[in-house]
């Protein structure tokens, strides 16, 4: 009888689910996209309604419609969700107050209780898991900055000071497991609903960008994952913990006990594109149409076009300005007559290269490593232009895993690990984890980006930060 797995990747536009079968090959995909977060006053950034959970009963509902077995040979159930969020729940598991989002000034604070509705407090995995299961359980692999956890046993700290530090008491939260454990077993009435086996079990993963580190088979020193969504960041996988580190964040791996070190990270990234595209608007849906490609693919040809550097048009990707610098903004400077609409989305692209390109230089200096390759996963990555700059960039050869998530294959890793269909995750991550193409840099495209990276782009903001604080106050 064969045998499959699923994954969930909940993420901040959609929550993903796919269906492998144990050597890894994805054998159905379903998507559902979550609406837009609600900011009714500055700083709270909020989901609405009941929204993250609409979005995992629709990706897996979708899913199971274009799968062409049986059901009820799905072994298992992977969760991962998007991390560094607050869920507060009632008493009955019912939410206190609407998914507190990763983009909400409150979070960069410990919990305050001031509401007595509030029963649990919890991340996006706690909750999900309990309206999958009914299990007040979580993984402790999704818990970093502002919660009690203890590093060296991944349970919650017995320093009655950490828990208060936190603003939390132990009984306001879950019992906690390990990625690869039991989250529980899949509620009756949803087993029934979706087709599959009563008892299924739901297994816990880790942070969403952990889970993919696992699922784009990250595992050896000289090798770095992107991560092209809305917040693009990169991670290595590590065996030990660096403390005070100044360049990067290092976090909890989806294996119990190792790490990932994240560079710093690139916010409202491939989001960008998206708003360059409605720029556009009915011109771009128009030509799109006319040659049956997506609107990405006609813009990535029209600008395949464009010299290397944009003749000069240099952008930088400052549309959500951090905490730290408030005033700054999103700039392109250099236009001429020489300059289209295509230049101006290959400059976006070479943007995101060069940004991705200088936070990872700050992490490598600091820990003293040197690349000999990078995967690059998420949206982006299925765009060729933007993985072959990429690989220019770097001068290193790029790898596009197959699949649609992998954050997905991620999570279904994990249940192949519940279930010992390998020995370990290594065995499972190099058995289920495939290359789907691999981009060669081009040597002379090379040296011309980094000739314009040292000169001009690591040099603009000692300029135009003068000017946007003087901005700042005027337009805020």
């Amino acid at each position: 009888m064969s045998k499959y797995v699923m994954g969930i990747d909940n993420g901040s536009q959609s929550t993903k689910v796919a269906i492998y079968d144990v050597d890894g090959n994805e054998v159905a995909f379903g998507s559902y996209t979550l609406r837009e977060t609600l900011s009714p006053e500055p700083g709270v950034v909020i989901h609405p309604d009941d929204d993250l959970w609409d979005s995992v009963y629709g990706g897996i509902k979708n899913c199971l419609a274009n799968f062409r077995g049986d059901p009820t040979h799905i072994a298992g159930i992977g969760l991962c969700t998007i991390r560094c969020c607050r869920v507060l729940l009632r008493e009955n598991g019912h939410l206190a107050y609407p998914v507190i989002s990763w983009m909400d000034a409150r979070l960069n604070k410990p919990y305050e209780h001031n509401d007595e509705q509030v029963k649990y407090v919890t991340t996006t995995s706690g909750y999900l898991g309990f309206r999958l299961t009914g299990e007040c359980k979580d993984t402790a692999s999704n818990y970093e900055v502002n919660w009690p956890l203890d590093r060296e046993t991944l349970e919650w700290s017995n320093d009655d000071e950490v828990m208060k530090a936190n603003g939390l008491k132990r009984e306001m939260l879950f019992d906690l497991v390990k990625p690869g454990d039991k989250l529980g077993v899949l509620r009756p009435e949803l087993a029934c609903e979706f087709g599959l086996n009563t008892g299924i079990p739901v297994v816990a993963t880790a942070n969403d960008k952990a889970v993919e580190v696992l699922g784009s088979g990250i595992k050896d020193e000289g090798s770095i994952m992107i991560s092209l969504g809305t917040f693009i960041s990169s991670m290595l996988f590590r065996n030990e913990y660096y403390e005070n580190a100044r360049h990067f964040f290092p976090t909890l791996a989806c294996i119990p006990f190792k790490y990932v070190y994240e560079s710093n990270g690139i916010r409202r990234g491939m989001w960008t594109v998206s708003w360059f595209k409605k720029l556009i608007g009915e011109e771009l849906v128009t030509h799109a149409e006319k040659l049956d490609i997506s609107e990405e693919e006609y813009l990535n040809r029209k600008a395949q076009d464009v010299p290397v550097g944009s003749e000069g048009l240099i952008t930088i990707l400052d549309w959500l300005s951090s905490s730290s610098f408030p005033y700054r903004k999103g700039i392109m400077i250099g236009f001429d007559q020489r300059h289209t609409k295509y230049h101006i989305y290959r400059s976006i692209l070479e943007a995101i290269s060069f940004n991705i390109k200088n936070n990872i230089d700050e992490m490598l200096e600091e820990i003293d490593v040197e690349l000999k390759e990078l995967v690059v996963i998420g949206g982006g990555s299925k765009s060729d232009l933007l993985m072959q700059i990429i690989a220019d960039l770097f001068g290193l050869p790029v790898h596009r895993r197959e699949g649609s998530s992998s954050a997905c294959l991620g999570a279904a890793i994990c249940v192949c690990q519940y279930l010992s269909v390998y020995k370990d995750f290594y065995e499972a991550a190099d058995k289920m984890v495939k290359t789907e193409r691999t981009f060669m840099p081009i040597q002379k495209n090379h040296e011309f980006y980094i000739q314009i990276n040292n000169t001009i782009v690591k040099n603009v903001r000692v300029h135009t930060d003068e000017i946007l604080k003087q901005t700042y106050p005027i337009f805020n």
